[in-house]
């Protein structure tokens, strides 16, 4: 009866953290560039009463075909970032970016570290850099001159602007984009950015348009993945699925009162 209980606690205690997940997901439904989040288990220990393949007596030399094996339950071992590409979302403002590809925008914080997004809602500060929404220099860094009266980005990253007096446009940048082995090991930090770990290796440096970095699009901004009627019936099969281990933990609970009731 105890290891019931036990079991019964440990889907308790997954099904809490999956509710949880999507409950993430459904909060930065309309965040910008979001990635959705999914929560992925792992099964315990088990205990070996009958081991499988073991001789069904020490006189015959026939093999047991299957074992006892009793499970102990089961336990989160991560929440997945699944990095599918976003729809693109038509704005018109010359500073707001979409990457359509695997790369990402590189951001310097307070403090000099890098990070990485792919939130391509980008300013200009009191100096003229181009900065995120929290005031974060892109890099490398791309400057645009007071006098800029239009600024035009082409689908490589070369940033251009128009001033007036000059014909043609002058280049006053390039936007790089850093792509991952495997983005799913990055770190988020929150307010859409991530960083650097072992499991996502060392960033790619390329410019848009090579290798696997995509391309950039001018006026556009990357909606959220999350698929909202995926996640509410995920959250109506976490709800279910507690309320069975729930019951799972009153039925062990009536079991043992029965047997200390009649003993």
């Amino acid at each position: 009866m105890n290891h019931a209980l036990y079991i019964a606690k440990t889907g308790l205690e997954a099904q809490q953290t999956r509710l949880a997940a999507i409950s993430n997901n459904l909060a930065n439904a309309n965040t910008y560039a979001y990635k959705s989040g999914r929560a992925e288990f792992h099964d315990l220990m088990y205990q070996n009463v009958r081991q499988p393949g073991a001789q069904a007596t020490q006189d015959e030399a026939n093999t047991l075909p299957s074992g006892l094996q009793l499970g102990m339950g089961v336990k989160t071992v991560g929440i997945q970032k699944i990095h599918t590409q976003g729809n693109m979302i038509i704005t018109d403002n010359q500073l707001d970016i979409a990457i359509e590809g695997k790369g990402f925008f590189q951001v310097l914080d307070a403090n000099g570290n890098m990070m990485y997004t792919r939130d391509g809602s980008f300013e200009v500060n009191q100096n003229g850099d181009v900065v995120t929404s929290s005031g974060y220099l892109l890099e490398p860094n791309i400057n645009i001159p007071q006098d800029a009266t239009e600024i035009s980005i082409t689908r490589d990253g070369a940033v251009f602007v128009s001033q007036p007096g000059n014909v043609q446009q002058q280049q006053v940048g390039q936007i790089d984009l850093a792509t991952f082995i495997n983005p799913a090991g990055l770190e988020a930090l929150g307010s859409n950015f991530y960083s650097e770990t072992t499991a996502s290796g060392v960033p790619n440096i390329n410019n848009p348009q090579t290798a696997e970095a995509g391309s950039v699009l001018q006026g556009a901004l990357e909606a959220s993945n999350v698929n909202t009627v995926e996640e509410l019936i995920g959250m109506i099969e976490a709800q279910r699925t507690y309320e069975m281990n729930s019951k799972a933990i009153s039925a062990a609970d009536g079991m043992m009162q029965y047997l200390n009731n009649n003993t």
